[in-house]
């Protein structure tokens, strides 16, 4: 007896217009990461909803000023914290970087100074934060051009893009 109508092959064929967000559901809680410095950060940081330290929240509050989201700002605290960054400077002109563990790039950064920025920051060897890196296309293509010509670990979490500047191999994660 033969089988008819539509086989397997026609009914996942649908499949193809699923949201990004149901697409990439695996990679919640860590699922599919295999660099073990990324799934610490999965697990420490994004999944993190409270502040580690509750007396350092200089980063929080200077976030939460410039009209961040909690959550953002919960998150980019701990990855301090996680990654023991001492220094931070938000929307900082390229000639006041030096000296600093993590730049951070808010939505007031024009999408064309951000491949100087990531080149700077490169060079002093300093985690760069992109919030917001799909908000128009402009800032879309430009981190996307940032991370195919970064050398090292990058990690896109739809609200910032994370760009590490140390010895790790060239790596790309979209959670």
């Amino acid at each position: 007896m033969k089988i008819t109508g539509r086989n397997i092959k026609r009914r996942l064929y649908g499949l193809r217009n699923i949201p990004a967000n149901i697409k990439r559901a695996r990679y919640f809680r860590g699922h599919g990461v295999h660099s073990p410095f990324v799934y610490a950060i999965v697990r420490e940081v994004f999944m993190c909803s409270k502040l580690y330290d509750d007396s350092a929240t200089d980063l929080y509050d200077a976030l939460l000023a410039r009209g961040a989201a909690k959550r953002r700002a919960t998150q980019l605290q701990n990855l301090m914290t996680h990654c023991r960054y001492q220094t931070f400077a938000i929307d900082c002109p390229i000639e006041q970087m030096q000296g600093v563990d993590l730049v951070i790039a808010t939505t007031a950064t024009a999408s064309e100074q951000l491949a100087q920025i990531a080149e700077q920051a490169r060079q002093n060897k300093q985690t760069l934060c992109v919030m917001s890196p799909s908000l128009d296309s402009r800032r879309d293509k430009a981190c996307r051009e940032i991370v195919a010509t970064h050398q090292c670990t990058s990690i896109d979490n739809r609200g910032y893009l994370l760009i590490f500047n140390n010895h790790l191999p060239k790596q790309k994660f979209r959670l």
